[in-house]
């Protein structure tokens, strides 16, 4: 007896009964049926007699199950059965001995995420399901398990109605949104534009996860497609009508770098609102280019609320500065000239001949209009002094603070750690972990992984992976 069949001795010849052969229901090995030294009969199926070998068949001896299959099992018909084989394409119910039917794995179940049948059955389970065509003579019957229950798309359009609110699992993540869904069967798409009001995120792993739970709107409901639009920040009004209003045209606010590359700098404004700095609004009055987590003042140089996208200038602020000043030595200048100009032709229209009075006018004339010069020029001069001490101030302030950083790195190990002591961690970043309600190291040392798990939820941002990082150095400082 092997795993394949049995071998029979026919009298001193043996002949080999395959496994397939021996029943016409389906059998693991043939020690399920036959054992050993049992005395059967068999039906010579094929005779080699140049191999010397013989064909043996046991199930030949009964009548086809497929031949002795009840007429009341049609299409439309309810069957139970057992699950005997699991593939990628589907299951094997067998109704009766030697009488299967194939489940495929696109009628197991209404769920369009459904793509393993081992997912949704194994081999002994005992299942119900319906004929969905029969074929007898061909032996083949095809079934199905969704039937039995309704179809969920069919009330689907009262169930989720145009902006009724839901929540859901999320099933997939791809690059332009996620599928989230709501019940079995019935899952629906949600943009990544349809995310956040406030955030531009490239994609959804920057907001969520597989498997999370998500509030959600209806926004479209396509029946014939059996398609669902849905939308996150839907739940909450559009700021952007608030923020037009707010970060008006030429309007200056603080605002904190987030990010700098060769294109410009994303910069964090007012209630959690990103703008982008193109990279020739960046540079800064001492030449340098802003790094991360400066706070720096910004012009707002275009608004657009159907495209969310606020454009700002840090470099207008200080070269509007310097225009001004220049505008106003221009117009001093200008002045003068027009003052002069107006003597002159006034003595021009006076007399044809200059008396010595009038020479001495124009003389006293041109020597104030010379005078006013120099004192436009030694303000100008005074200007760029002042320019130029307030640099080297800013510079000396530069070299106290970074001396002053230096030789707080090296003081003793027992002196208070902050929150800027640790890696990367910027004015900006403090302030959104003082929003977290982590104020110092200590409270970063207290942190327990739900209360992390939790400000993860509420600041995507920071990760739980940087949350252990800091816990970790905070405990070597």
């Amino acid at each position: 007896m092997t795993s394949f069949g049995v071998f029979v001795d026919l009298g001193g010849i043996d002949g080999l009964l395959h496994i397939t052969d021996i029943s016409w229901g389906r059998i693991n090995h043939p020690e399920e049926v036959l054992k050993l030294d049992d005395r059967i009969q068999v039906v010579i199926l094929d005779y080699d007699d140049l191999k010397k070998r013989i064909s043996l068949g046991l199930k030949q001896l009964t009548s086809h199950p497929w031949d002795n299959l009840t007429a009341d099992i049609e299409e439309g018909t309810h069957v139970t059965g057992k699950v005997v084989s699991v593939a990628d394409y589907g299951a094997f119910i067998e109704i009766k001995p030697g009488v299967e039917g194939l489940v495929h794995v696109s009628e197991m179940s209404w769920s369009s995420h459904l793509r393993n049948p081992s997912e949704y059955l194994k081999v002994g389970d005992e299942v119900k399901a319906l004929v969905l065509s029969l074929d007898r003579s061909e032996h083949k019957m095809s079934l199905g398990i969704k039937q039995l229950t309704q179809d969920p798309w069919i009330d689907i359009e009262n169930k989720y109605s145009l902006g009724s609110k839901h929540s859901g699992i999320v099933k997939n993540l791809t690059s332009y949104g996620l599928f989230l869904e709501l019940e079995e069967g019935i899952d629906g798409l949600v943009h990544v534009s349809d995310l956040s009001w406030n955030k531009k995120i490239k994609h959804p792993s920057e907001f969520t996860k597989k498997g999370d739970k998500l509030d959600v709107v209806v926004l479209e409901v396509d029946k014939d497609n059996r398609r669902l639009s849905l939308g996150h920040k839907q739940l909450e009004e559009n700021p952007w009508e608030t923020f037009e209003t707010i970060f008006s045209i030429g309007s200056i606010h603080e605002g904190t770098v987030m990010s700098v590359n060769d294109k410009g700098a994303t910069i964090q404004m007012q209630y959690g609102v990103e703008a982008f700095a193109p990279s020739r609004h960046i540079k800064k009055a001492d030449n340098k280019t802003m790094v991360d987590d400066e706070t720096l003042e910004f012009e707002v140089i275009e608004f657009s609320k159907d495209a969310k996208r606020i454009i700002v200038s840090h470099t207008n602020i200080w070269k509007g500065a310097e225009r001004a000043t220049k505008d106003a030595e221009n117009t001093s200048k200008d002045k003068a000239r027009k003052t002069a100009t107006k003597v002159v032709k006034k003595i021009n229209q006076t007399s044809e001949k200059s008396t010595f009075g009038e020479l001495d006018a124009l003389t006293a004339l041109r020597a104030q209009f010379e005078k006013q010069e120099k004192v436009v020029a030694k303000d100008k001069a005074d200007k760029a002094v002042a320019v130029k001490v307030e640099a080297a101030a800013a510079k000396a302030s530069e070299e106290a603070a970074a001396e002053k950083k230096e030789k707080a790195t090296k003081a003793d190990s027992s002196s208070a750690a902050t929150l800027k002591s640790l890696s990367g961690v910027g004015p900006a970043m403090e302030k959104r972990m003082n929003a977290l309600g982590v104020n110092s190291v200590d409270d970063l040392k207290a942190l327990t992984e739900d209360k992390i798990a939790s400000m993860v939820a509420e600041d995507a941002k920071i990760s739980a992976d940087q949350w252990n990082k800091w816990i970790e150095e905070s405990n070597s400082l």
